[in-house]
């Protein structure tokens, strides 16, 4: 047999061609990439020393954007494995051969997905787009430098990336031998060497996409104020939901980020997409980002807040996706609510503080209070951060070079380390995310560690704890 043709979830196929050096994923839901390490089709390997992985380096799209209401293209983390987890485009790495993971679809999906995944990766783009976003020429300037430092020195464009091939005509040769056909929507046949596989990614209309993971059914209590925790894990956690939270307050339900699989983590809770009031929104990465479609088919229009930094990347993200204009994207189906960045908003008791941190698109850490007899409760959302140590290692002088000023470190810094009554942080690790030995001095009453995948080392436990999923804490009762 020369085709390898397998089921992986509803809607996602896997398709192996070993004499082509070919493995399609065919359709990429969100969580594609979970389902494929659950499958074995993604596992830990060395190559001359070299730990990285194996996967798929092609990716053909669905023909429709959206089933069921689900995004059905969301190639960004299957691409970010491709690239960094399997080597592609590390320097040196012995899976950097010059070749470049290959996006497969219709004209229009394919262009939609290159957009899609050129916001996920920079965010906004230049000085202009960052003070379109009211943000001084100033702070713009500086913000650019920390990014154009993240992004190794340059913006670059995605088609210097990936390679496509475009399905808009009776069939395309993908690789020496390998031709693919377009049956009709969402099938397609893949022939090599005289063998026929056909894959099918539609979904039933009473279908959905699969999440990953089971969640067991735990009912929330509905508290004054209290932080419902829906997610620790991150984009690669097979076991867990992205790092997320649900906030009530005043019998209302806010959501702290939407990840993948949001109708499924409300379900496992208890709660109904309309019985959200409103989402609070970190930043536009797939894994904070993915659940948006899931609001937008509310019955009222959910409460959005972000500041315009994460509000206006979040709007070109989306309208590339969904292949529309931005300009009204996210009006159109949400309340939208601007935060000031760096200062307290009053959301009716409910006060907000989102503060700017580092990271390759624009970011924002959550501080929550709400004053009761005895002074202030609050919660620390810290989802994506960098560590201390990687952002020394940023620093520079020169204002006229990538990095960030030793008074810009200072600041974030001090960011990281206000004291909350209960503190969610991130310690995935690596170039963009946090590190728990941060927060070994921290004075907040309760530190959950999260966004990471697997259990938490014996040093990290003496920092902080893992929440389960659907325990709470209750900062005030009633």
């Amino acid at each position: 047999m020369k085709i390898r043709n397998i089921q992986v979830a509803k809607g996602v196929h896997w398709i192996e061609i070993q004499d082509a050096d070919l493995r399609v994923l065919c359709g990429c839901p969100a969580d594609s990439v979970k389902h494929l390490i659950k499958r074995g089709l993604i596992v830990p390997q060395e190559l001359k020393g070299v730990a990285c992985e194996t996967g798929p380096n092609a990716i053909l799209l669905s023909d429709l954007p959206l089933q069921n209401g689900d995004l059905a293209n969301l190639s960004e983390f299957p691409v970010l494995q491709m690239l960094y987890k399997q080597g592609m485009i590390l320097p040196g790495h012995p899976n950097n051969t010059g070749l470049k993971p290959m996006l497969i679809g219709l004209p229009e999906q394919v262009s939609a997905q290159m957009r899609y995944i050129y916001r996920g990766n920079y965010g906004l783009i230049s000085k202009e787009e960052i003070m379109q976003a009211g943000i001084s020429a100033e702070q713009a300037e500086e913000m650019m430098r920390l990014k154009l430092k993240f992004a190794f020195g340059r913006i670059q464009p995605t088609e210097e990336l990936l390679e496509w091939r475009m399905l808009d005509g009776d069939q395309v040769e993908i690789k020496p031998g390998v031709l693919l056909r377009r049956l009709k929507t969402n099938v397609f046949e893949f022939s090599f060497a005289g063998e026929i596989a056909v894959v099918d990614l539609n979904l039933s209309p009473d279908e959905s996409y699969e999440s990953a993971y089971p969640l067991g059914y735990r009912r929330y209590e509905s508290e004054y104020f209290s932080v419902i925790h829906s997610g620790e894990g991150d984009g690669w956690d097979v076991s867990r939901p992205s790092m997320s939270s649900i906030l009530t307050y005043q019998g209302r339900l806010f959501l702290i980020d939407a990840g993948p699989n949001l109708p499924h983590i409300l379900a496992a809770l208890g709660i109904g997409i309309d019985q959200i009031d409103g989402i609070f929104h970190t930043h536009a990465h797939d894994d904070h980002f993915a659940g948006l479609t899931a609001l937008m088919r509310s019955g009222h229009r959910i409460r959005y807040f972000a500041t315009p930094l994460v509000r206006s990347t979040v709007a070109k993200k989306l309208a590339a996706l969904l292949d529309t204009e931005e300009d009204h994207i996210l009006h159109d189906y949400f309340k939208v609510h601007d935060l000031a960045l760096g200062q307290w908003n009053d959301i009716e008791g409910l006060e907000v503080k989102p503060v700017f941190s580092p990271h390759p698109v624009e970011t924002t850490l959550f501080l929550f209070r709400a004053l009761w007899g005895d002074g202030y409760k609050s919660y620390g959302h810290f989802a994506d951060i960098v560590s201390l140590d990687v952002l020394k290692g940023m620093v520079t002088a020169d204002p006229k070079v990538p990095g960030l000023s030793q008074d810009l470190f200072e600041t974030v810094k001090s960011a990281y380390l206000v004291a909350a009554d209960v503190k969610k942080i991130d310690v995935g690790g690596g170039l963009i995310h946090g590190a728990a030995k941060d927060f070994k001095n921290d004075g907040s009453g309760r530190i959950l560690l999260a966004h990471r995948a697997g259990d938490l080392t014996s040093g990290e436990k003496e920092i902080g704890s893992s929440a389960a999923f659907g325990t709470s804490d209750v900062l005030i009762e009633g």
